[in-house]
């Protein structure tokens, strides 16, 4: 039963057959099966189906509800009997922001799993936007970003801080003494992320608390790899995480410049819906500490 009404779920999100088939990696004639068989169950008709498309029926959207209810109880009881403190998840699905994604997860799990290779992971990579409103939809319950959104919905916790900091190709002389004032950074040439990323959102609330006006944006990028394979080609600037330019600046390819009396610091935060309880979640903080300090 546990299993049927999961599908039932899916096919409800999605409105499709053919989705829900791709999201639990099954064939769409068992997706089929499955409401019919609920529908025989409990002598009802779940869903009107079209030519093209389907629709829950008002008795559908009943059952919806009932159906939330009954899953969110197998998962308590899950998490409570079945995911004890010493047992390692078999699976680990979660959402991180991009910056993260690209500069800290992979490393810390791929040190964990050379430990632990039964433990598989799902990780899904957005700007911190989008990983807290697929928390807030319950498409994942939990994640690592880089904002700290206001949203009572969710709970946040801290896990490593982070700098925000001027960079430029190691080639541009422009600045001999490696630093600038408040005034310069104004009127730099800069290459932004875009609306959504947590990195944009952390900067545009720090220049606005600091009277700062707008930078000089020429440039915007949904990824901080594009915005360094812009900077590469270019003498433009940018105000990027540490974290994501550790190799860059080791190799000799960006460089620093310092910005006389401007800090720019932040979290990263564990991130997941206010409520929410689970074991997999506080083993998963674990993994992610105990592996990036290790």
């Amino acid at each position: 039963m546990k299993t049927k009404l999961h599908i039932f779920k899916i096919v409800a999100k999605h409105l499709s057959f053919t989705k829900a088939a791709e999201q639990l990696y099954l064939s769409q004639p068992a997706i089929s099966k499955a409401i019919k068989n609920l529908e025989q169950d409990y002598k009802t008709t779940l869903f009107i189906r079209k030519r093209n498309s389907i629709e829950l029926t008002a008795e559908g959207k009943s059952f919806l509800i009932y159906a939330n209810k009954i899953l969110t109880i197998y998962s308590e009881m899950d998490e409570r009997f079945l995911l004890k403190k010493e047992n390692i998840p078999d699976f680990i699905h979660f959402g991180v922001s991009t910056t993260i994604s690209n500069y800290i997860i992979p490393k810390t799990i791929a040190k964990f799993r050379a430990q632990y290779p039964e433990t598989k992971f799902n990780i899904i990579s957005n700007n911190s936007e989008t990983i807290e409103n697929l928390i807030l939809n319950e498409d994942i319950d939990f994640g690592i970003t880089e904002g700290n959104s206001a949203n009572p919905k969710l709970h946040f916790e801290k896990f490593i801080k982070d700098e925000i900091v001027l960079v430029t190709n190691a080639k541009n002389y422009s600045f001999p003494k490696g630093s600038i004032d408040i005034n310069t950074l104004q009127d730099l040439p800069m290459i932004e992320r875009e609306t959504g990323s947590g990195t944009k959102e952390i900067i545009d609330a720090f220049l606005l608390k600091n009277n700062i006006g707008k930078l000089n944006s020429v440039v915007s990028f949904n990824s901080t790899e594009a915005i360094k394979s812009y900077l590469l080609n270019s003498d433009h600037y940018a105000l990027l995480s540490i974290h994501s330019i550790t190799e860059d600046l080791k190799n000799n390819k960006l460089k620093i410049i310092d910005i006389k009396d401007l800090d720019i610091q932040r979290w990263f935060y564990f991130v997941k819906r206010t409520g929410y309880l689970s074991h997999t979640f506080d083993y998963f903080k674990k993994i992610i500490r105990f592996n990036y300090n290790f």
